[in-house]
């Protein structure tokens, strides 16, 4: 990869994907990169969208084969997840690229490029946002399950915690609560390549 790399993140239900799909379909500039998980595929979803969806064996196959750069698993209610991105053919080329992933995804992708060419794009809402959101996605599924949402919830304050955010240099914010101020952002983040917002 010779351009950039934009991490979208955040904790769950903030609006990413919302955003991500925005992003993308205002910047064609930018080349989205799929990661891969074996999670079981949502009501809505299709393959090579929003993810690669791929049995363990194959992960396992990747992994030998030093394809994976970034790798998480999640412990649900429903069994291990795991989220991961790889070296495929989605890096190649001089593009700037644009993905979403975890803060720990983001160490994982800044160490392997190097901090000079990954920019990390934090997005947040208020607790009360995140947690409507999280139960009126819930409730489309065919089965829902409140444990997973309680779950991540409770986990994200973890994973996304202030120390850990100030240790990993992520002072730049992008408050979700009006989609287009925050698109507004976003986008200047883009023009200056990185710089303060």
């Amino acid at each position: 990869m010779d351009g950039l790399m934009y991490i979208v993140m955040g904790k769950s239900a903030t609006g990413k994907d919302t955003l991500y799909a925005k992003i993308l379909k205002t910047h064609p500039e930018l080349a989205p990169v799929i990661p891969y998980t074996t999670r079981p595929i949502r009501e809505g979803e299709r393959d090579g969208e929003e993810y690669h969806f791929v049995d363990i064996d194959t992960m396992q196959r990747m992994k030998s084969e030093k394809r994976i750069i970034e790798s998480r698993c999640y412990h649900t209610v429903k069994g291990d997840w795991y989220y991961f991105t790889a070296a495929d053919e989605q890096l190649e080329g001089s593009k700037d690229h644009i993905m979403i992933t975890t803060l720990e995804g983001y160490e994982q992708i800044r160490d392997y490029f190097g901090e000079d060419k990954v920019i990390p794009i934090y997005i947040e809402v208020s607790d009360v946002t995140r947690i409507e959101r999280a139960i009126g996605r819930e409730k489309k599924e065919d089965k829902p399950c409140i444990a997973e949402v309680c779950r991540r919830y409770l986990a994200d304050d973890e994973d996304f915690s202030e120390d850990k955010l100030k240790n990993d240099g992520i002072i730049r914010r992008v408050t979700n609560e009006d989609l287009d101020e925050a698109m507004a952002q976003i986008g200047s983040l883009l023009l200056t390549k990185g710089s303060k917002i």
